[in-house]
């Protein structure tokens, strides 16, 4: 027989231990998750469905989300991982830790003598002793610079050995453990549980809208589930007893052992507006007993075994008191008053009341550009005053400062068909490029930028002259008489033949600024496009740059014509013709422009409310918290181990010598990692073991 059909073939069981047991296999699965942990943070986890189709498309949302991308540590390939990396980390910690318990105890004190002269740290000398004293001396020695050694006697002469850095052994135990420990913890702590308690309590996800109390019961997870991470959100004087957790493609509602009421909120704010601090004074309600606490930013309240944070704060369904000024018609304002959160019929539309923000910080340009606007036919062609102002809420480029620019609201308008656009309006008008302008904001979907109509505050600070301006605009006799206003103020006083033709340019400019000209599904409904248009149809382009120009200025003396006629109507005093005035002109000919594409037939402005407060608490019960922070300081501790700690071994053979009151001396040192440092310490140890000042 063979000596290779003597051995013993390993069953497949005992080579899957030893892969799942091997160094290399754990070392690789760790690089798998840490490249996993990668994509989980640099793509967004747990969004909307929506936010993802916007972002990367329909098909390659449709596939990163069968990937399980966007809830990576908790997809089922990432929990397969991360159980095999549990597993044979574990197995590498049973296999290791008997051998290193034994090495700890161990001296290796019975190496031969002769195998001392194979090592790379060694040395020979004489002591001027005999064997017993130079063995006092050197033990003596070794305890003193820190050596714990044993003692082997044997016929020919004494062996010492010595050992020094044990705890590097301990610190590869802490190590791996500590990594098992976080793993363990992390998994106990994320999403994957909820969907355990989910599996095992029969619920389902729940993707509607409406009220929390009013979502059954199927959708409802008990108390009694051990993990989860949650948000509460209460209203000042109100209570509420259910967290909602949320997961990417719903929601899931938890059950609380408690209630949480909000007595009071509080925030304090820097001078910038930003929000400094911010507290809730909460009591708990758990049976019959009620907990006064007050929980802070990052200090959170516990009860029960569950922690209650200070997330975040929001509208707790204030009432507003707003005023809608019609655009495509009409004079009177009509009042509406409703609660954030609640619907109102709106035409043939739905008015949804979505939010209240007091405080605003922005980003806001300081500076002045008023001489260089794009109405200012002398600076700029109409071709580039389309190109940097059209959708006048686009972001200055210029340099940016923080700035409170007081309360806004926002809104959505919802059609028949359920399809909606979202609004967001400020209350006092904001100050860019030095001049001040209400903000009207609108986006069709939640993925995009708000785009914001700019219309200039009059001499009161009030949106009551843009809008008269607006309305007259909108009205022929009024447009007609302008425009032989300016005719006649602009005919030289030799050439009183001019005025029909002023007359009639300025007539068809206001005609196709205002969108009169425009019919029903055309693209270009009016305002300074639709003068763009008409230049690239019906001039040349040799005298384009010269005919927008001309055209530009017959415009804006037209609209200050018409803008000395809507204030006489409203027995006003005639506009001035200082800085101020030209001021507001020149960014009332852009928001006119603008208005004629604003998606709503009329323009909602915050008038008064009064403000309720919510605060977002998130309650987690977290298990596994304790294990994470265990394994942190475990792997701090192994690490530091490992990496500062070295293991070395020496070796003192103690032998009679020719001469019986000296000893022959050998030694030798061993160490777990080579350095430098080896060297340096051997040449000490030499120097005080040999006595040997070289």
């Amino acid at each position: 027989m063979s000596q290779a059909a003597a051995l013993p073939r390993s069953s497949a069981a005992r080579e899957l231990l030893d892969l799942l047991s091997s160094m290399r296999f754990a070392i690789t699965l760790l690089s798998v998750i840490c490249i996993a942990s990668v994509i989980g943070t640099v793509l967004r986890q747990s969004e909307p469905m929506g936010n993802y189709v916007n972002q990367f498309g329909p098909f390659w949302a449709e596939v990163f989300g069968k990937l399980g991308l966007y809830t990576v540590y908790s997809a089922p390939w990432f929990l397969v991982i991360l159980t095999f990396l549990v597993v044979s980390t574990s197995l590498c910690i049973a296999r290791n830790t008997p051998k290193i318990l034994v090495d700890l105890k161990s001296y290796k004190e019975g190496v031969r003598e002769q195998s001392l002269q194979a090592h790379h740290h060694k040395a020979i000398g004489e002591l001027p002793s005999s064997p017993p004293m130079a063995l006092a001396e050197i033990g003596k020695t070794l305890t003193q610079l820190g050596w714990k050694a044993r003692v082997q006697q044997r016929e020919h002469g004494t062996m010492i050995a010595a050992r020094k850095g044990a705890a590097n052994k301990i610190g590869y135990l802490c190590a791996h453990s500590a990594i098992v420990l976080i793993l363990v913890g992390g998994v106990l702590d994320g999403n994957a549980m909820v969907k355990l308690a989910m599996w095992v309590q029969g619920k389902q996800l729940y993707t509607g809208a409406g009220f929390v109390s009013d979502i059954r019961p199927e959708h409802r997870l008990s108390t009694a589930n051990p993990s989860f991470r949650g948000n509460v959100s209460v209203a000042e004087k109100q209570r509420q007893g259910i967290a909602v957790l949320s997961l990417p493609s719903g929601v899931v509602l938890q059950d609380l052992p408690f209630d949480i009421e909000l007595k009071k909120f509080s925030v304090d704010y820097y001078p910038t507006g930003m929000p400094k601090s911010f507290a809730s004074d909460i009591v708990i309600h758990d049976g019959a007993t009620a907990r006064e606490a007050t929980v802070k930013v990052n200090e959170p309240v516990i009860h029960n075994g569950l922690a209650i944070y200070q997330s975040s704060f929001e509208d707790g369904g204030s009432q507003l008191r707003l005023k809608g000024f019609p655009l495509a018609g009409g004079s009177t304002p009509v009042a509406i008053t409703g609660r954030v959160g609640t619907k109102l019929a709106f035409g043939d539309q739905t008015l949804e009341l979505d939010g209240l923000r007091v405080i605003n910080v922005e980003n806001l340009a300081g500076g002045d550009i008023g001489n260089a606007s794009g109405a200012d036919v002398r600076k700029v062609d109409l071709g580039e005053t389309l190109g940097k102002h059209l959708g006048s809420g686009a972001k200055s480029s210029g340099d940016k400062a923080l700035h409170n620019v007081g309360p806004s609201f926002s809104y959505k308008l919802r059609d028949a068909a359920g399809q909606a656009r979202e609004y967001n309006n400020y209350m006092l008008p904001v100050e860019l490029d030095g001049q001040k302008v209400f903000l009207a904001g609108v986006r069709d979907t939640p993925a995009d930028s708000f785009r914001y109509l700019r219309m200039p505050a009059d001499e009161n600070a009030s949106l009551e002259g843009w809008l008269r301006l607006r309305q007259a605009l909108a009205t022929p006799a009024l447009r007609d008489a302008a425009a032989e206003r300016y005719a006649v103020s602009a005919t030289p006083a030799n050439q009183p033949q001019l005025t029909p033709q002023l007359k009639l340019t300025a007539q068809r400019a206001l005609t196709l600024f205002s969108g009169a000209a425009a019919k029903p599904g055309d693209e270009v409904k009016g305002g300074l496009p639709a003068l763009s248009q008409f230049i690239e149809r019906d001039v040349p382009e040799s005298d384009r740059q010269r005919v927008s120009e001309v055209l530009l200025r017959i415009l804006n003396g037209s609209l200050f014509e018409l803008q000395q006629m809507a204030r006489e109507r409203a027995g006003l005093k005639p506009s001035t013709t200082d800085a101020a005035a030209q001021a507001f002109m020149t960014q009332a000919v852009l928001s006119l422009s603008d208005s004629l594409y604003y998606p709503s037939p009329m323009l909602l402005q915050l008038e008064n409310f009064d403000q309720v407060q919510a605060s977002v608490f998130q309650v987690a019960r977290a298990p596994g918290q304790k294990l994470v922070y265990l394994g942190a300081i475990l792997l701090i501790i192994g690490v530091f181990a490992m990496l500062y700690i070295k293991e070395r071994r020496l070796w003192v053979w103690i032998a009679p010598s020719a001469d019986p009151a000296s000893s022959q001396v050998r030694m030798a040192m061993s160490s777990t990692r080579e350095s430098p440092d080896n060297a340096t310490l051997f040449a000490q140890l030499k120097s005080a073991v040999l006595k040997d000042p070289n």
